[in-house]
């Protein structure tokens, strides 16, 4: 028997469609979510997944820009520009596409950006808030899974979810949400020894680790749930996930392709965020 695919593009935009209607009612009553994003330097990829985001807006109808800023930017030059953002009332959500020049302090600049119009939902507010279990901006991606675990019904509670990886963007926040859904989890990670011996007890197994099909069929559970978060692009030009989907599908009760799967449904939560920000900001 053949996992069930949980395919992120198609819910992806069925979570668009709705999301249309629901910004052509806020905008019926007068307010247009707006979303800044900013990038600095020429980063290929970045450019890429930026005009992703406003392709996304575009089709749900939120407004959106882009600020391009030159490589030589100065950290000052951005966090002042940051701060005429955050004090700009038509500007809901405010993106600062990573990663940044080595010159500019990552860290500084997402404590810069207030928190009420964090809608990558990395600032130490709402991460804080994520912690302790309240409503607030979840990091995209992490939010994305959970999205997909429960459009399949997916019972979380009372699982053993593993998450390889840890990272401030996907690893450690998607095991904080899978906490928060009453999952029990466990971190691996670089320096954890005999990962298969975890692997291979994980009711819901998340890989975002950057390895292309590093997690083969006789390192996961009959039945298991398997979220591939990797996006590795090999040789031939070809993408493949930090799964060897081929070999654990007949394995897995449910299964994340790549492309397809976790990619689509990130941009998708970011537009999520950004409608909030702006109900959210209304409502102040």
């Amino acid at each position: 028997m053949s996992a069930t695919i949980i395919n992120g593009k198609e819910l992806a935009q069925e979570l668009k469609l709705s999301m249309k209607e629901e910004v052509t009612e806020l905008k019926n009553e007068g307010l247009t979510p707006h979303l800044t994003v900013i990038i600095v330097g020429d980063n290929p990829a970045s450019k890429s997944y930026v005009r992703g985001k406003q392709k996304a807006c575009s089709e749900t109808g939120i407004s959106s820009d882009v600020i391009e800023l030159p490589t030589s930017t100065t950290e000052n030059d951005l966090l002042h520009l940051i701060k005429e953002l955050n004090d700009n009332p038509t500007v809901h959500g405010i993106l600062v596409q990573l990663p940044l020049p080595d010159h500019i302090s990552e860290k500084q600049i997402t404590v810069a950006i207030d928190p009420t119009k964090d809608v990558d939902g990395f600032h130490p507010v709402n991460i804080g808030r994520m912690m302790t279990g309240e409503d607030t901006f979840f990091p995209c991606t992490p939010y994305g899974i959970i999205t997909m675990l429960k459009s399949k019904d997916i019972q979380i509670e009372g699982k053993h979810a593993v998450v390889i990886g840890r990272s401030n963007i996907v690893g450690k926040p998607i095991g904080q949400l899978l906490l928060n859904e009453n999952a029990t989890v466990t971190y691996c990670h670089s320096k954890t020894k005999d990962i298969k011996e975890y692997t291979a007890k994980a009711d819901i197994l998340i890989v975002a680790i950057g390895k292309p099909n590093v997690i083969k069929e006789g390192d996961i559970k009959n039945n298991s749930i398997i979220v591939d978060v990797g996006i590795n692009r090999l040789e031939d030009g070809s993408l493949t996930g930090d799964v060897d989907f081929d070999s654990v599908k007949e394995k897995a009760s449910y299964l994340t392709p790549v492309p397809r799967g976790v990619g689509p449904m990130t941009i998708t939560m970011l537009l999520k965020n950004t409608i909030k920000a702006a109900k959210g900001l209304s409502e102040k």
